[in-house]
């Protein structure tokens, strides 16, 4: 259906309904990192928020809706250790509310492919009515070459239009690149795997990033608890603004928390990591 350029000049547009920081309903993202880093945690958390509200990320408040998780790397047993050291955040009310909210689907074995019409149907209808269905890994729901761009703008397409189909938003994780790991700017848009097609045609990217040896003497932590800190944040927003981004600490069962950090060299950045995210409420983009 054609635009109505005369409504759209006079008529005051609707608010922009966003699932996450910037990221708004019925468009796709990622959620970028090296393996390892704690990206289907996080992934888990986010459903979890939600579903049910409960911001551990001090992300803001959001709608709360339906949510599908698809892991296809691991397995029941796993998800279930994640789900258990998460529920002890949640008040019994609020576990029923996830439980009542949240589908998790094991993959694992089943060799999902997005351009098979079974597998392309079964997301398609999994995802009608919700407003966030997350697939860990991309790769895994795919046999398509990575650095192949006509093939990554066939991949995205496809998401692109089940995310229009059902007004549902669809987060991928993916995997950064060797080279953006080992040289520790996995906070880049570049840093993800494969061809740029899966940057540069999603409309929202966010990374999680382990605490590099410089990072670790700047804030004063010791190699012995540098595996627990990792930095979150969003290097491609297309409808808000970006926002700074944070330092998470990992606890008991690999649950992420917000934490802040007092630069040794800094005080000002401390301040910086824990503003405020834009998005929810803005539209000054």
């Amino acid at each position: 259906m054609s635009l109505n350029i005369r409504e759209a000049f006079e008529a005051q547009p609707q608010p922009i309904d966003y699932v996450l920081p910037n990221l708004a309903i019925g468009t796709v993202g990622a959620i970028v990192s090296p393996g390892g880093v704690g990206k289907s945690m996080l992934a888990l958390q986010l459903a979890v928020q939600i579903t049910c509200g409960v911001d551990l990320l001090k992300f803001g408040e959001y709608p709360t809706g339906l949510v599908a998780y698809l892991p296809v790397e691991d397995s029941a047993t796993i998800i279930h250790h994640r789900l258990y050291a998460l529920g002890k955040y949640l008040t019994t009310r609020q576990q029923q509310i996830v439980a009542d909210k949240l589908l998790v689907e094991p993959l694992i074995g089943k060799c999902p492919n997005i351009f098979l019409p079974s597998w392309s149907n079964l997301i398609n209808e999994i995802s009608k009515n919700r407003r966030l269905i997350i697939l860990d890994t991309l790769r895994r729901f795919h046999q398509e070459d990575e650095n192949n761009s006509g093939a990554m703008s066939k991949v995205i397409g496809k998401l692109e239009c089940i995310a229009a189909d059902t007004g549902c938003s669809i987060i991928f994780l993916h995997h950064s690149n060797k080279g953006a790991a080992t040289m520790g700017v996995g906070d880049i848009q570049q840093a993800s795997r494969g061809s740029s097609v899966l940057v540069d045609n999603i409309r929202w990217q966010s990374y999680l990033a382990g605490m590099t040896t410089l990072e670790a003497k700047m804030y004063g932590i010791s190699d012995g608890v540098r595996d627990q800190f990792v930095r979150f944040g969003i290097n491609k927003a297309n409808y808000g603004e970006r926002a700074p981004d944070r330092w998470l600490q990992r606890h008991e069962g690999g649950v992420l928390r917000i934490t802040a950090l007092s630069s040794k060299s800094s005080k000002r950045l401390t301040k910086e990591r824990t503003s405020a995210w834009s998005g929810a409420d803005n539209d000054n983009w």
